[in-house]
């Protein structure tokens, strides 16, 4: 190949890249255009309401969640939605309902696991206290590996696989806490 084709490719190259370039802006321009007429909006900025965020989901009521795990969730949330402080009279009520499961891993040829995955499926509704509609719904996902060990002393080996658990539990609890607290805030920061 010549100096002369070589610089023909990459003058063509380079008209590739522009065409490319200018086809995604075309592509996101109207996307772009509705941020200016509030399109898009900041998840912590004011909400129409005229109240900040953090104000909106000190007004989250969070219903009770049966077992250990439920707990944690309902604990995580309340925490987040207060940052530890005084709650507001509840606008809304979040009802979570958690189905948990546990899939063995790691199955070795004489049928013995060195490993499991402990999940959650959690499904929500918030709803509206005052007109008592779901304004909100949907499921959210979370697991979490742990390892089985199988130590010398019968008390070792059963303290070590409920550690392991719980600390499994406790980690798929966060997760599904934060997802949770997400979707909420993005409903309240768009209603009035």
């Amino acid at each position: 190949m010549s100096s002369a084709e070589a610089g023909s490719a990459r003058v063509t190259l380079s008209r590739r890249s522009l065409v490319r370039g200018l086809s995604l802006l075309l592509a996101v321009a109207p996307a772009l255009s509705a941020c200016g007429n509030g399109g898009f909006r900041p998840l912590y900025a004011e909400t129409p309401s005229g109240a900040g965020l953090e104000e909106r989901l000190k007004e989250l009521d969070v219903a009770p969640i049966p077992g250990r795990v439920g707990q944690r969730i309902r604990n995580d949330l309340i925490f987040q939605a207060g940052g530890g402080g005084e709650l507001l009279p509840p606008t809304h009520r979040l009802e979570i309902t958690i189905t948990e499961s546990i899939l063995t891993t790691l199955v070795q040829k004489d049928g013995t696991s060195s490993g499991q995955v402990y999940a959650v499926q959690a499904s929500f509704k918030l709803v509206n206290i005052k007109t008592k509609k779901v304004v909100s719904q949907g499921t959210s996902h979370g697991r979490a590996a742990f390892e089985r060990y199988t130590n010398t002393t019968e008390a070792q080996f059963t303290y070590s696989n409920v550690r392991a658990r719980e600390d499994a539990e406790n980690r798929v609890a966060r997760v599904i806490a934060d997802d949770l607290k997400t979707r909420v805030a993005m409903y309240l920061s768009g209603a009035a």
